[in-house]
């Protein structure tokens, strides 16, 4: 599939203010996480993996106890999820994953930034069936077979396995995630993940260059300037 599959995953905190909002994205997912799925970490591996991956952002502690103290109290906003797909810049393919509380301002704020830089958005199922929904799990190792041999006698379903340069990365079906991180941290004692995360990793990749670029960033901009906005996939060729 390809290591570019990092770079598809759109998120900035190059500001104090853009970190601030990286904190209440994480914030939020984790409150909706361990309402869905239960508080403790070690019944809810999603949430898991979501407190491990917001402390490697550098995410404070507060911020996670917080969110975690306010879903065992059961109150709170009742959140779902949104998913907004569309064309951007060069016709290049994005998913817009969000979270929110008032669905048709969330909706109303993400097609103005499609429409405010030429963009389109689409139907439902409109560009995701270009993409793969995956649960990709990275760490640092060098043999790939005792990996997918742990995988296999769990019964994982193992789309692929890559090792570069001392990182195996395992992809596996999105609905497998919780099943096959189990099985890594199980056979592997101490295992670090470097990724940890369910993304769409698309199929084919688009080049987008000239005035598509700068619009293609000021649509990515926009986009992480939303507080309903979680995650933005794209198959841009940079």
């Amino acid at each position: 599939m390809g290591r570019a599959y990092q770079n598809r995953k759109e998120s900035m905190a190059k500001t104090a203010e853009a970190k601030t909002r990286i904190y209440s994205k994480y914030g939020r997912e984790i409150y909706v996480n361990a309402k869905a799925g239960g508080s403790d970490p070690e019944g809810n591996l999603s949430l898991r993996g979501l407190i491990e991956r917001a402390k490697k952002d550098q995410v404070p502690s507060h911020v996670i106890e917080k969110a975690l103290d306010k879903a065992r109290g059961g109150a709170g906003e009742d959140f779902a999820t949104a998913r907004y797909e569309g064309f951007g810049p060069g016709s290049c393919m994005v998913i817009v994953d969000c979270l929110t509380d008032n669905p048709n301002r969330t909706f109303g704020d993400v097609r103005l930034c499609f429409t405010k830089t030429k963009c389109k958005i689409g139907t439902p199922g409109s560009v995701s069936h270009m993409f793969d929904h995956c649960a990709i799990l990275a760490f640092r190792g060098n043999d790939e077979d005792a990996v997918l041999d742990a995988l296999m006698r769990a019964d994982v379903d193992v789309s692929d396995i890559e090792n570069e340069a001392g990182l195996i990365t395992v992809f596996t079906p999105h609905t497998e995630y919780a099943h096959a991180r189990q099985a890594l941290t199980g056979a592997f004692d101490e295992l670090d993940f470097d990724v940890d995360e369910i993304q769409f990793v698309p199929q084919i990749t688009t080049p987008v260059v000239g005035e598509d670029l700068a619009l293609f960033e000021k649509f990515l901009a926009m986009l992480n300037d939303l507080d309903d906005v979680q995650n933005v996939y794209h198959n841009a060729e940079l």
